[in-house]
Order: C-alpha cells, then sequence, then structure tokens
C-alpha cells in the first residue's frame, strides 16, 4: 500500500520517544543513532536528518555529479536553513522524527491529496512541513552520515527529479503559512528555489525558441546558466 502507509503502520505500533526513518536503499554508519538523538535531546526539536551521499558514487559519471548534488543540498542549503532551526525536508534515507510530534500529524499527513487522489510521493517534505506547522524545529546534523543508492542512468534520474520537483512546489504552498514566523532568510530561500527553476526552465524555453524561430544559438542564454552552474559547482569541487 506504499511508503507513507506502511510509515503509519510503524508509528502507531512503536513505543520509543524517538523513530528512525531509513530507506531500504540506505546504510547508516555506526554512530547515525547515537548523533541524531544527541540533537534530539532538545524538547524543541521535532526531527533531524543527517548527511547524505552516494554509496555508489564511482558507477557512472551520472551518480558522481549526483553524490556532488547531494553534498550542496546537505552542506550548503540544510547546513544553513539549520542556522535558523527549520529545515525545509528531512530527507527520507534517513531522518529521526520525535514520536510525540509524529502522533499530533498522522492524520493530517495520512490524509494528504494530490489532485483529488491520495498523495504517494514527497513524504519527507511533507511531514518536515507538518513538524514546522506544529511549532517544532527540524535540523541538520552533517557529521550522521548516510550512503544511499543513487540513480546511475538518466531514464531513472529524471522519473526520481520529477518526483521531487512536483513535491517541491506543491508543499512549500503548504509552507507560505509558516515563513512569516521563520526568518527572514528561509522565505528567501523558499522564494529562491521555487522561482528559480521557473526562471531557468523559462530561460531554456526561450532559447529553444530562439533557435527555432531565427536560426541564431542563444550564446548569452548559455553563457550565464554555465558560468552559474560551473561557478557554484566549482566551490563544491574545490571543498
Amino acid at each position: 500500500v506504499g511508503k507513507r502507509k506502511a510509515q503509519i503502520a510503524a508509528i502507531t505500533q512503536s513505543s520509543g520517544d524517538l523513530i528512525l526513518n531509513v530507506d531500504s536503499d540506505t546504510t547508516i554508519a555506526p554512530d547515525v543513532v547515537s548523533k541524531l538523538a544527541h540533537k534530539m535531546r532538545d524538547p524543541a526539536v521535532g526531527a533531524a536528518m543527517g548527511q547524505l551521499k552516494a554509496s555508489n558514487r564511482g558507477d557512472t559519471w551520472l551518480t558522481r555529479l549526483i553524490d556532488m548534488e547531494y553534498w550542496l543540498a546537505c552542506n550548503e542549503e540544510r547546513a544553513a536553513q539549520a542556522r535558523f532551526g527549520a529545515v525545509m525536508c528531512c530527507c527520507g534515507p534517513c531522518a529521526m522524527y520525535r514520536r510525540s510530534a509524529m502522533l499530533l500529524l498522522l492524520d493530517q499527513y495520512e490524509t494528504q491529496l494530490y489532485r483529488g487522489r491520495p498523495s504517494d510521493f514527497g513524504e519527507d517534505r511533507h511531514l518536515t512541513i507538518l513538524m514546522l506547522s506544529a511549532g517544532f524545529r527540524t535540523e541538520y546534523v552533517p557529521s550522521a552520515i548516510a550512503a544511499t543508492v543513487v540513480p546511475d542512468t538518466m531514464g531513472v534520474y529524471l522519473r526520481q527529479q520529477l518526483r521531487w520537483a512536483r513535491s517541491t512546489f506543491r508543499d512549500t504552498l503548504l509552507a507560505v503559512p509558516v515563513l512569516p514566523g521563520l526568518d527572514r532568510y528561509l522565505t528567501l530561500d523558499a522564494i529562491g528555489q521555487n522561482v528559480g527553476l521557473l526562471l531557468l526552465a523559462l530561460s531554456v524555453v526561450t532559447g529553444i525558441g530562439q533557435l527555432a524561430l531565427t536560426a541564431t544559438v542563444p550564446w548569452w542564454t548559455i553563457l550565464v546558466i554555465g558560468s552559474m552552474t560551473l561557478a557554484r559547482c566549482s566551490v563544491v569541487a574545490y571543498r
């Protein structure tokens, strides 16, 4: 019946104070539980995630790029959000939750709809937003390392990214009422993550249209997008 129903069944039958969610394709380091549990000693923290790496990093050029992408998402994006106690998505492969908080949110979590049907994607982001909406903090622990299998072919990767994009846009709308109570940086971050992607898509479509209609190459569009990508990824490669 899907991941969400399985999670709910496990949570309702559990008895501990903390719940660790680990995806089936993920391997955690021996100290992950203790490090995440230490962060959860603060009763104001509702969820905490560890740092994700690609366990199959060396398989293909794509898995190496995805590993870099994970580094960006964890050590730039999540780390920055954690400075304000509001990681916007505690990723599914490895995240710890406060059971008492989850029990309060299970009904909302279980009944989420997408286009009139029960949602079957974006569980981690939706649950994180519900935690923030309930007034809990969400944290990132960079030393809690989890290695997960990432797509090694472009088709599988694109399908994964489409699911994640739907979740990002949908659950960011859910987070809008929460943002005024958080730091202004997080509002800017949410706008950047969503509007930035839409502007990038518009730029690419416009460039393709220019090529099709005028038979001229949109060099400025290619140069700007390429330069921004290289600048950011060069920082990651250096670090």
